[in-house]
């Protein structure tokens, strides 16, 4: 994987645990990414992902922007 280049888009985090390597890549470039490193590196296999912690944030964030948190009624 690449690390991101100088930009002001915040970069994701990027994990391999095969690699035991992280990387930031913009937003945009995050797909590509890591579909590129896991094709070349591992045989397409999904190993290389969005760090999980952030994963998981961004998750909540968007279940509590649709709604889907708040209690039933």
């Amino acid at each position: 994987m690449t690390a991101g280049t100088e930009s002001d888009d915040p970069g994701v985090p990027i994990v391999c645990s095969e690699c035991e390597t992280t990387s930031r890549v913009p937003l945009d470039a995050v797909a590509d990414a890591l579909e590129r490193h896991n094709e070349q590196l591992h045989d397409g296999d999904t190993i290389a992902m969005v760090d999980p912690d952030i994963a998981d944030r961004i998750a909540d964030l968007v279940a509590t922007d649709l709604g889907l948190l708040e209690d039933q009624e």
